[in-house]
């Protein structure tokens, strides 16, 4: 599977309450559910306005479906090519 990020706009989602990010994680997993193992989700970035997704896909085909599945826009899909953090220094 290829690794992507998503920016998905959502106005006033780092305000959102507890309960209703909950509600929002389980309709994704729902959605991926019906996917049949096409698509993971790896974990969020969540900000203001956005979230930055990371997601095990087939492709972006996958990343697109699960988007009209969940309903959460997927307003930029790009392939991580690799990636690097401190220890990649050495």
């Amino acid at each position: 599977m290829k690794r992507y990020m998503i920016e998905r706009e959502i106005p006033g989602i780092g305000e959102l309450p507890d309960c209703q990010m909950a509600a929002a994680a389980a309709r994704s997993n729902a959605a991926l559910e019906q996917m049949n193992g096409r698509a993971e989700w790896v974990q969020s970035f969540v900000t203001a306005d956005r979230t930055y997704c990371v997601y095990l896909a087939d492709d972006e085909a996958a990343i697109q479906e699960h988007a009209r599945i969940s309903g959460f826009p997927a307003n930029k899909v790009m392939e991580i090519g690799s990636i690097i953090d401190p220890s990649t220094a050495g």
